[in-house]
């Protein structure tokens, strides 16, 4: 009994966090990659677990009755959470009472666990000994879910089936505490239909798991998914409808095939083209190969080097075909080359010196990004860059997150570089803003490649001039030790946020 227990109480708690980590980052994922999301979910859920905690000592009588029930809800609840909330998200108009709903429910049968179990136990052992097996279990499934949830479970089950596994470990263990435990237990033949079906059912889930994600992010989106993989890092969609092609990170768009070229054109040549002689480029983010496009317009680049964390964005950027019509097949020369890793620590070990530098990460919404926004970073940026280079910052809406633009400017600035800021109007985004960053005062270029879509010569000044209501702010400084701009963008970014 004791032994089967104290196993039960390692698949709880490696369940237990699982749940949580789930929720957070479903939280991210349909509200925009916050800091705020994580941090109030796992509030809620810790909080939670305390009232069920508090909530056990009422239990009198039936304790492992009790306990196979809570087992069961928790599978239903906790393995089925993923599935509700993808659905729901587009279905129902308070989402966020579903999913703190959701989150609280889940908790506080998670609290309950635990407290039950150790009353299960008390004539096993002492209590010192009591108390010191429970935790050390509990402890050890937590490092486990740890351990498993980004390097085995997103990456190769998604949220939907991670969740209905876990469901179905806590009705296995419903189900092994039934049948060895309470084989004598009068009650016995009325618990067992109960733990059958919510076994089958977390079984089934976990077998149509992916089809509930398809139709979870159909109904999130607005045209049909037509790819679809998830990373260690992030969730990464295709969808297309008609001739527009989009990719989401995480739900956040990151281009229309529509205007997409409005972008990159912007990103790209404002910079590229004042360097008369730019050979060596680095690509800093940019895995769709789109802007990669746009550098391969200047005939006497010899070399692109791309920086970019995430396989599963450069794996589609190779592979899928409409991706690759899109970015010109710009990935496939023998004057690329990709490295996948994380740029702050490429950039730590990096000895090459190079005449362009394009950073286009996703806009700071969490830490991780945050710090290759910041001063530390932009000094190793400056090691990398040739004397007379240049480099480009995509630095979001300077009209819809004002005080983020000029955070990304101001602190370029304090990094030591003089700054050239720039904006350009893309439909899908809005007003969108740039910066050209280097040792030397920028020059405008006084021409531009051929057969551009839409940057002229004509127009390039304009790009560097910005209305009253964009105009230069004094801001903080983002620095590793400070994270200000992340803070900002959240602050500012809430408000569009459903």
């Amino acid at each position: 009994m004791a032994a089967l227990l104290l196993a039960s109480v390692f698949v709880i708690a490696t369940a237990g966090l699982v749940y949580e980590l789930i929720a957070g980052t479903l939280a991210s994922y349909l509200l925009g990659d916050s800091i705020t999301q994580f941090s109030t979910i796992i509030g809620v859920y810790l909080s939670s677990m305390g009232i069920g905690s508090y909530l056990s000592k009422f239990i009198k009588k039936d304790l492992l009755r009790f306990f196979i029930r809570v087992e069961l809800l928790l599978a239903v609840f906790g393995g089925s959470s993923a599935a509700m909330l993808f659905i729901a998200f587009s279905e129902v108009s308070e989402f966020r009472i579903l999913l703190y709903g959701s989150v609280v429910i889940t908790g506080t049968l998670v609290g309950i666990e635990i407290p039950i179990l150790m009353r299960i136990l008390k004539d096993e052992y002492d209590f010192k000994e009591l108390v010191a097996k429970v935790f050390t279990f509990d402890y050890l499934g937590a490092l486990l879910a740890s351990l498993l949830f980004p390097l085995v479970l997103v990456p190769q089950l998604g949220l939907v089936r991670s969740a209905f596994l876990f469901g179905l470990a806590n009705a296995l263990v419903a189900w092994a505490t039934l049948e060895i435990l309470g084989k004598d237990q009068p009650w016995m033949p009325r618990e067992r239909p109960k733990v059958w079906f919510v076994t089958f059912l977390m079984a089934l889930g976990l077998g149509g798991g992916d089809y509930v994600t398809r139709w979870g992010e159909s109904l999130s989106f607005p045209d049909p998914v037509i790819a679809a993989v998830s990373s260690p890092y992030q969730r990464v969609l295709l969808t297309k409808r008609g001739n527009d092609l989009r990719m989401f990170l995480n739900g956040n768009l990151q281009f229309s095939s529509t205007d997409e070229y409005r972008y990159h054109e912007a990103l790209v040549h404002p910079g590229l083209s004042a360097l008369k002689d730019a050979k060596n480029i680095l690509v800093l983010g940019g895995g769709d190969g789109l802007a990669v496009r746009e550098i391969w317009k200047y005939p006497n680049v010899e070399k692109v080097t791309m920086i970019d964390l995430d396989s599963a964005v450069t794996d589609l950027a190779t592979k899928n075909s409409l991706l690759l019509a899109l970015n010109q097949n710009s990935l496939d020369s023998k004057k690329f080359h990709l490295v996948h890793q994380d740029a702050f620590r490429w950039l730590k070990s990096n000895k090459d010196v190079f005449d362009f530098i394009i950073i286009d990460f996703p806009d700071p919404s969490n830490f991780s990004i945050g710090k290759l926004y910041s001063t530390r970073f932009y000094d190793l940026v400056k090691s990398a860059l040739a004397d007379k280079g240049l480099l480009v910052v995509q630095s979001t809406s300077p009209f819809y997150a004002k005080k983020s633009y000029w955070t990304i400017v101001n602190t370029l600035t304090a990094s030591g570089f003089k700054t050239a800021p720039y904006h350009a109007y893309v439909p899908s985004f809005g007003e969108w803003g740039f910066v050209i960053a280097g040792r030397e005062d920028y020059k405008i270029p006084d021409s531009l490649p051929d057969n551009l879509r839409f940057l002229t010569t004509g127009m390039l000044p304009d790009l560097f001039e910005f209305p009253s209501d964009m105009q230069a702010s004094s801001t903080q400084i983002n620095r590793l030790d400070n994270q200000a701009l992340v803070r900002t963008f959240e602050d500012e970014w809430a408000q569009y946020v459903r």
